[in-house]
């Protein structure tokens, strides 16, 4: 009969040995990750807290709170910051209606025609957004091809204000921001199965039931990971609303922009940039109580 002593012994080995292994296994993944780390830091956590570090000193070079309550005691910051919020809103509804439609159009092609169809869609990221902007300038200004065509066509007899204001900055995010709304929903229509419709209809419901009741519940994680994204990303444009808002329209970026080179006041600058990223990160919270942040990310369908 065998002895539970050695047994015990064994074990006790082969725990030993794989807890070894799985340290060495932590290590050489902590190696391998080592140098997009360090890119991380350097890139982005360094100038983060940088910017945070510069926010707390006054123009004398103290310690102080002043910068915050800059932003507080100046009423033109709390127009500044409703501004961006405002402008991010509208954008992104207005990127929720094309871009469903446009999604849910390539969601009903095949594959090979869908994918011939993506093409367009990210045709615009192969364009700078600096181009782009400025392409929007010659469409949209009073002696531009649209004004001109509608003039022509008598659709209007006097040029439009299209640019230089709040429509010019909207018209041109929406652009810039579509691709961000129609990739994810496309990506979680596409995965959708598609016995579900199937099966709804044979059940008998007609299409509309179908779709407000099977396809836009599945769809919704791409939705919400759009939204988020597109308003993420319109909180902190700066080209868009400095070329086409002519100085009219005024959002965070283009306010810290103006603390930097007008004024060379970096703390101002730095408060105004902290607010902004704690405002991000209130929106994505905020997203994270309502869908989860990695069925956000990936837009799944399930």
């Amino acid at each position: 009969m065998i002895s539970p002593a050695p047994q015990l012994e064994g074990s006790a080995t082969n725990v030993m040995g794989l807890r070894q292994d799985a340290r060495r296994e932590r290590l050489a993944l902590l190696g391998l990750s080592l140098p997009a780390v360090a890119l991380v830091t350097i890139t982005m956590v360094i100038p983060v807290a940088w910017l945070f570090f510069l926010s707390f000193f006054a123009d004398n070079g103290r310690l102080s709170l002043v910068n915050y309550w800059r932003l507080i005691e100046q009423p033109s910051y709390g127009r500044i910051l409703l501004a961006t919020f405002e402008i991010s809103a509208i954008t992104t509804a207005l990127c929720i209606c094309f871009g469903y439609a446009l999604a849910y159009m390539l969601s009903q092609l095949s594959p090979r025609r869908a994918s011939l169809c993506m093409v367009g869609v990210l045709m615009p990221f192969w364009t700078s957004i600096l181009v782009r902007t400025y392409a929007w300038l010659v469409l949209l200004q009073r002696d531009g091809l649209i004004n001109t065509w509608g003039i022509a066509l008598g659709l209007w007899k006097q040029p439009l204000l299209l640019v230089y204001n709040l429509n010019g900055t909207v018209i041109g995010l929406v652009h810039i921001m579509l691709p961000f709304m129609v990739l994810p929903l496309y990506g979680s229509m596409r995965a959708i199965d598609r016995d579900y419709i199937k099966a709804a209809s044979n059940l008998g419901a007609g299409p509309l039931r179908v779709f407000w009741t099977v396809f836009f519940p599945l769809a919704l994680p791409g939705l919400f990971a759009g939204a988020v994204m597109v308003f993420i990303l319109c909180l902190g444009a700066y080209v868009t609303p400095a070329v086409l808002g002519g100085g009219k329209v005024i959002m965070v970026a283009n306010a810290v922009a103006t603390d930097i080179d007008l004024f060379f006041n970096w703390g101002a600058a730095s408060a105004l940039g902290v607010v902004l990223l704690l405002a991000t990160g209130l929106v994505l919270y905020a997203a994270s109580r309502i869908v989860r942040l990695d069925r956000v990310l990936g837009g799944s369908g399930s």
